[in-house]
């Protein structure tokens, strides 16, 4: 039974069929719950509805059984946004949860988010579009220069190939990059947020003839020793998740030397090649100083405008406190961060009440 379906039978007491067909069967459902769980308060400062527009492979990965239940425990529904019907006649909506794509679904949020501002949208579509670009993604970490006492914070150095691949040598030269390079094509992410393996391959060119054989339009980006391993920082509102993850092995000057050519890689940093439990050293298995992720965090949130993201981030090898962003994503895979039900669950239930503080009800 798919995951709509579960949640489905449970709000209409076991009627079944599809999402909500009106405001009404989400009030009434409502009530129903607020009966078993023995809430007497008014109905909207007890319960949260979630409405949630997201591909079937993010459904299956995030509304996962144990999320669901624990939701319900704490009076939080999650319905299934209908596309097919005009949005505002869905509802009535708390929050609304999305990773969708199209300039025709973004429209749709935004005018959402204009006729009803009571509503909580997760998160605004044209920050979320700031991501998409891997040529604009970092610069906002560029431009903060975070430095603290806990360590400092930088992006490697890169270079935007638009066309003409003969002249990415010279390009690079006089950029400064020095070999080898990591090589993430095309520019754009894709725009597709099925989580395909393809849309995470990257190669690394380990000289500069190879440079000439490369299809633009791409992203060239220096390759920092990081001892093989990268730390996913998840973020959900102003709570931090860091988790390990193996990844590429450090290069070295005859390794340099003796290779040749672009090598690709397809996904490097996945839970199946989860570094949390291996037998690191313990310098490169440190975990980054929670000060400094939470200034970043925070600093992160305020510049993008987004409160569900995570960074990869990387700790030069031969250094305690040099680190470096190289990836920035939307809605990550939190399926997969141990117990982001209850992160996630205490993070909707803030958004709730904060809300309701604001706006008292008569």
């Amino acid at each position: 039974m798919g995951l709509q379906e579960e949640i489905v039978p449970y709000v209409n007491g076991g009627g079944g069929g599809g999402p909500y067909n009106d405001k009404e069967e989400v009030e009434d459902t409502v009530m129903d719950v607020s009966a078993a769980l023995g809430i007497g308060f008014p109905l909207q400062r007890k319960h949260v509805i979630v409405g949630y527009a997201l591909t079937s492979k993010k459904i299956k990965s995030f509304l996962q059984p144990k999320l669901e239940g624990l939701a319900r425990n704490k009076g939080i529904l999650f319905v299934a946004i209908d596309q097919s019907r005009p949005l505002s006649d869905q509802g009535p909506f708390d929050i609304v949860l999305h990773k969708l794509t199209g300039k025709e679904w973004r429209q749709i949020l935004e005018d959402y988010r204009k006729t009803h501002p009571e509503v909580t949208v997760l998160d605004p579509p044209d920050a979320i579009q700031h991501l998409h670009n891997r040529q604009s993604m970092l610069q906002c970490v560029a431009d903060m220069n975070l430095s603290t006492s806990y360590g400092k914070v930088d992006v490697p150095r890169q270079l935007v190939i638009k066309k003409d691949a003969s002249s990415i040598p010279d390009a690079v030269t006089k950029a400064g990059l020095t070999l080898p390079l990591v090589i993430f094509a095309p520019v754009a992410k894709p725009l597709v947020a099925d989580g395909s393996a393809k849309s995470h391959e990257l190669s690394l060119a380990y000289d500069q003839y190879s440079l000439r054989k490369l299809e633009p339009p791409l992203v060239l980006q220096e390759f920092i020793n990081h001892g093989g391993v990268l730390f996913k920082v998840y973020i959900v509102g102003e709570a931090i998740k860091v988790v390990r993850r193996f990844s590429l092995p450090d290069v070295c000057k005859r390794e340099l030397a003796n290779n040749a050519g672009v090598c690709r890689f397809p996904r490097v940093s996945c839970a199946a090649a989860s570094a949390d439990d291996a037998d690191l050293d313990p310098v490169i298995a440190e975990l980054p100083p929670r000060p400094l992720l939470e200034k970043l965090g925070k600093e992160l949130r305020r510049r993008l405008g987004l409160r569900l993201f995570n960074l990869d981030i990387i700790r030069e090898h031969g250094t305690g406190d040099q680190f470096y962003v190289i990836d920035i994503n939307y809605f990550p895979g939190y399926g997969k961060v141990p117990e982001y039900e209850h992160i996630f669950t205490d993070f909707l239930l803030g958004l709730a009440q904060s809300k309701y503080k604001k706006r008292p009800y008569q």
